[in-house]
């Protein structure tokens, strides 16, 4: 079995992947004493999606295994000790098992890496296909939300599958399925099969949204258009 190390654990409803960043208020007692303890010692805590539970703050919440470690790059303190947090997701990890549960969740965790591929050109071929597929995603998604956005995939295609797993609008435990595939390869092709499911859904909401009346369209449509800026568009994604 590969080494353990300890680590604190903050879960979460969302999934952080490598590269994605992730902004925190940070208000509970229980959670202000461990990210004072992460910066005073230079330290990451573990973002987990939860499992069973009802939110961060139950003591007997359970987080699915496979998490990513959060590296803390900004730190804006409030009153109370309260923390407003910006963080940087880096490795992926598993937790072998919880050491305690009070004051916080502390695991020992073992760190994954990406299998090797069987075949880089097949890796490459595949990366080419889903380049054009995701570009057609993005622009149909700032069509759809009337917001101005660029986003190109990372070169390396590592990068390139964790960006996309960021971006895709599907349920969290579907991002959990991808953050837990131990092949970029596999997480590239899961990705282009999402995408050329979801391509469909978007023109046809396109079509439907050019067809409403401009006020009506308004009305109808500003909650939804406001959650889907807020998710896709209110994330940055770091490959340093």
């Amino acid at each position: 079995m590969a080494k353990t190390e300890r680590l604190r654990l903050f879960p979460l409803n969302s999934v952080l992947f490598p590269g994605a960043t992730l902004s925190l208020h940070v208000f509970e007692q229980r959670y202000k004493q461990m990210i004072g303890e992460c910066i005073d010692e230079h330290e990451p805590f573990g973002v987990s999606l939860i499992r069973d539970g009802e939110e961060a703050g139950d003591p007997s919440v359970t987080p699915y295994e496979v998490g990513t470690t959060a590296e803390i790059d900004g730190v804006t303190r409030l009153e109370n000790g309260r923390f407003y947090l910006s963080t940087v997701g880096r490795r992926r990890f598993r937790i072998e098992r919880v050491v305690a549960r009070e004051p916080y969740l502390l695991a020992e965790v073992t760190y994954l890496e990406e299998d090797p591929p069987a075949s880089r050109r097949t890796l490459e071929r595949l990366v080419a296909q889903i380049r054009s597929v995701f570009a057609d995603y993005v622009r149909l998604l700032v069509e759809f939300s009337g917001m101005r956005a660029q986003i190109e995939l990372p070169t390396d295609p590592v990068d390139a599958s964790f960006l996309i797993g960021d971006a895709l609008q599907v349920a969290d435990s579907m991002k959990q399925r991808l953050l837990e595939l131990s092949s970029t390869e596999q997480r590239l092709t899961v990705e282009l099969g999402f995408l050329r499911r979801l391509l469909p859904q978007l023109r046809a909401l396109l079509e439907r949204k050019r067809a409403e009346p401009a006020s009506h369209a308004a009305a109808s449509r500003h909650d939804a258009d406001r959650a889907l800026q807020e998710r896709f568009f209110g994330k940055h994604f770091s490959v340093n």
